[in-house]
């Protein structure tokens, strides 16, 4: 019986991960956490409109809120703006530091305990924001480290099915996949209607153009797509 659980965040990328995941498993079982983000309220939604699309075996939803009191980021601290309009080469402050760490270690606590061989991130190195904790190299390790730091016959493998993709690549295989992209979030400032301006709401509406596609949510500025 071949299990995985998904990390599923209510964004794009969690979403086409999903169904990759759902396809070379058995049972898969979704993962989310509430870490007192911006959009906290509606990457929940998300997340639930994914759980109904794809009745997953189980599901679990985990309060992280240490993190803003942490903070260190703009996602949790109000006192920080998000950047807009702008797509730099270097750290965005809305880098939540170790975020998927703290996640992938809460998943390989609950992979013991259903004998899940699989956690699956839909992390992207390539064309993203430049978070350090989505690199492939990050996941490499931090798997050596879970297998370390589990019971013998504990076996957990970390699956990152597009972390070497494009965004535009991504779109492709969702499309392929025939995902619902319309039940995904990416935007980080806005509960209601995505703002268009901070950067992941940029490389998403980027992808979608690079990708001949429009993008289903809406959002409060005009977009050109351009086809």
């Amino acid at each position: 019986m071949k299990r995985g659980i998904v990390l599923t965040s209510g964004g794009m990328d969690s979403l086409i991960t999903t169904a990759i995941a759902q396809k070379e498993n058995d049972e898969i079982y979704l993962l989310h956490a509430n870490y007192g983000q911006r959009t906290e309220e509606k990457e929940l939604k998300a997340f639930n409109a994914i759980c109904d699309y794809f009745k997953p075996n189980g599901h679990l939803i985990v309060n992280i809120d240490y993190l803003a009191r942490i903070g260190g980021n703009s996602l949790t601290d109000h006192n920080l703006d998000v950047p807009r309009n702008e797509l730099s080469d270097s750290v965005p402050n809305t880098y939540v530091p170790f975020r998927n760490g703290n996640l992938i270690s809460i998943a390989a606590s609950w992979a013991e305990v259903l004998e899940a061989q699989s956690l699956y991130i839909g992390a992207v190195e390539a064309d993203s924001s430049g978070y350090p904790d989505c690199r492939k190299v990050f996941y490499e390790q931090l798997e050596n480290a879970i297998n370390l730091g589990t019971k013998e016959d504990t076996q957990i493998s970390i699956k990152t099915p597009i972390i070497d993709k494009m965004k535009h690549e991504i779109i492709q295989i969702g499309r392929q996949l025939n995902v619902p992209f319309e039940l995904s979030w990416s935007c980080y400032v806005d509960n209601q209607t995505a703002c268009g301006e901070c950067d992941s709401c940029l490389l998403r509406i980027r992808a979608f153009k690079q990708a001949g596609i429009k993008d289903p949510i809406p959002y409060a500025i005009p977009i050109n797509w351009g086809f």
